[in-house]
């Protein structure tokens, strides 16, 4: 009996003790594609988010002291299932206050639908682009640090035209991002006056891609614009294509741009392809976080890595003003956090940012991929950078001018 009474109080001891720990601790999570599509692009955009909560932690922690800590788990990227099952762990097992991610765009509309909207979780991506997001029912839960598609596809099409190229065959993903990336990049393009000779989807994950090669070529095109992951399909089509040659320029967007892709099909092989990406303007948060981001040993420049820091800093923002880590009233201190008026508060700023809030000074974040005014759908406006392959990287030419285009 005193052996039954011992091992209960020790359970009780070691259940008050693990409480207390949980008590102690404030969950951001996160939801990537470790694995499929894009995993080489995963890893630096982590890497930006757990950036943000290094530097709560190092200015004193968050809520009076506690520890910020940020449990993830893999979407996938392209399972729709794996992304539900993955939120609905965040949500409902690891009870996170907010969520950064998910990453593709078909992964959060999937955890936002069956996990974080019902949950009532705020989600912040940095890296879904897609049109869907604007279009979500989300009871203004659902933000994204990165602008939508409906802009860089525009944009992509204007720089191919101002490049004098004006006849392309377009295969993309058959998700979320590939179709809304494709109808605003095929209308922007034909409305400049190119003209688009295919305009295909495909299945993610196949083995070859010939036939729809085959059929994309048939309109005489030497162009081929690949709207996929760098990863996934679009390595694939884009060495076969070489194999089969079938086309002398490939242009990509964001989904593309990973030196992987570059190393998996060889350099001389992709010299002077071109893409676009969302980029960082020239202000002083992205200044700010490019030296933080050095310091630490991480690339700046890396695909949405900057995002990814402004959500994660943004959520904690949000948290210390909502005065708690409860889900309710998350969503109105984020908008709070992120616009006008109030103090600038740049990357890394966390003891300035809770030292406003304490005395009830209103603050603005200043962020690492620049200003985030959240409009009604939870999207912010944002510059697109033109990228070419150049002796085997992906290098940045600058920002591309709307009005010069």
């Amino acid at each position: 009996m005193k052996k039954a009474l011992l091992a209960m109080a020790v359970a009780a001891s070691s259940a008050t003790f693990i409480g207390a720990a949980q008590a102690d601790e404030v969950k951001i999570g996160f939801l990537g594609g470790f694995t499929g599509p894009i995993e080489s692009l995963t890893p630096p955009i982590f890497d930006g988010a757990q950036l943000a909560v290094q530097h709560v932690n190092e200015q004193g922690g968050i809520l009076g002291g506690q520890t910020l800590v940020m449990p993830n788990a893999d979407t996938t990227c392209a399972d729709a299932s794996a992304a539900s099952n993955a939120a609905d762990r965040m949500v409902n097992t690891e009870n996170v206050t907010a969520i950064v991610g998910a990453l593709c765009t078909g992964a959060t509309v999937a955890a936002a639908n069956n996990a974080g909207i019902p949950g009532g979780v705020v989600m912040v991506s940095p890296a879904s682009t897609a049109p869907a997001v604007t279009d979500l029912d989300d009871n203004d839960l659902v933000f994204r640090t990165v602008p939508s598609d409906a802009f860089q596809g525009e944009m992509l099409a204007r720089l191919l035209v101002s490049k004098g190229i004006t006849d392309a065959a377009v295969t993309y993903v058959n998700n979320d991002y590939g179709q809304g990336l494709a109808d605003a990049f095929n209308a922007t393009f034909e409305a400049e006056g190119g003209m688009v000779s295919a305009s295909e989807a495909h299945e993610d994950g196949r083995a070859d891609y010939r036939s729809e090669l085959g059929s994309l070529s048939s309109g005489g095109s030497e162009t081929l614009v690949v709207l996929a992951y760098a990863d996934g399909s679009g390595q694939t089509i884009l060495r076969q294509a070489y194999e089969s040659g079938m086309f002398t320029q490939y242009v990509g967007a964001d989904g593309m741009v990973g030196d992987s892709l570059v190393e998996a099909i060889g350099a001389d092989v992709l010299e002077g392809m071109i893409a676009t990406r969302p980029g960082s303007p020239d202000t002083p948060g992205t200044e700010t976080f490019e030296a933080l981001a050095a310091e630490a040993d991480i690339d700046p420049s890396a695909v949405f890595a900057a995002q990814a820091y402004d959500a994660a800093f943004l959520l904690a923002l949000a948290i210390e003003q909502n005065g708690s880590a409860e889900r309710e009233g998350l969503s109105e201190a984020l908008r709070s956090v992120a616009s006008a008026p109030g103090e600038q508060i740049l990357p890394g700023e966390w003891e300035k940012a809770v030292e406003l809030i304490a005395a009830g000074e209103e603050i603005d974040y200043e962020g690492a991929s620049g200003s985030h005014e959240f409009d009604e759908n939870g999207d912010v406006p944002g510059v697109v950078i033109e990228m070419v392959v150049e002796d085997g990287s992906f290098v940045s030419q600058g920002f591309l001018d709307p009005e010069a285009l």
